[in-house]
């Protein structure tokens, strides 16, 4: 495999999905590196709000769109014909954390969520980047096909995964640091850097701290017994 070589340090950030106190402590540890979050904001933890809020105020940050942020922009443009997946993988936890108890109609939830988000949170979702690469190290959230140029990929490929991106390595020398796929702690293998640990159940948020040679990863955790 090449040798890692991003343009400049990078921080990648595992799936966040609502552990906004943790995202905090990691956003401190991060220092002067390029944060790149890789996703998955939102659902399943308890804070998707404060989340989407505290990225929104960072301009420094790179924020790519997961299949979570998908989902819930599918459900903003069509909450009774899409509503239904959304809340079953964690959206009634975004509405709570947005004020809306309340979603048998999900038109109306729909309704409420947007006026809760504001237009330009609103915005800022749908505006969400699907890759980052610097150098050699390509940033997505779930993987890739490793038989297609990162440039030629389609986005749901990088948001959903691909069944060849676990099993197959890169022939092209580029790195992928992903989320998605839940590891214990962070895992390198075959080129494929894995950073999601499942903050949300476990109370551990993994970060990446790539360089030119080196992979290094930070976690911060909230104690819980099973953490």
């Amino acid at each position: 495999m090449a040798l890692i070589a991003p343009d400049a340090d990078l921080v990648v950030v595992g799936d966040v999905h609502g552990r906004a106190d943790l995202l905090v402590r990691v956003l401190e540890r991060a220092g002067s590196a390029q944060i790149v979050c890789v996703g998955d904001y939102v659902d399943r933890g308890p804070n998707s709000a404060g989340v989407l809020r505290c990225l929104q105020d960072r301009a420094d940050i790179v924020c790519l769109g997961g299949n979570h942020e998908e989902m819930m922009q599918r459900f903003l443009e069509d909450p009774q014909g899409k509503g239904a997946r959304w809340l079953k993988h964690g959206g009634v936890q975004t509405l709570e954390s947005f004020g809306i108890t309340r979603h048998e109609d999900a038109r109306d939830a729909r309704d409420a969520l947007v006026t809760a988000m504001g237009t330009e949170l609103v915005a800022w979702l749908r505006g969400l980047p699907d890759r980052f690469v610097s150098g050699n190290v390509a940033v997505v959230h779930a993987g890739a096909d490793p038989l297609v140029a990162i440039a030629a990929q389609k986005g749901a490929t990088l948001r959903w995964g691909h069944p060849r991106f676990q099993t197959q390595a890169r022939k092209d020398g580029v790195w992928v640091a992903h989320g998605h796929t839940v590891y214990a702690q962070g895992a390198v293998q075959q080129g494929r850097i894995a950073v999601d640990s499942g903050a949300y159940a476990t109370g551990r948020l993994t970060f990446a701290r790539i360089s030119k040679g080196d992979v290094r990863f930070e976690v911060v955790e909230d104690g819980r017994p099973n953490a």
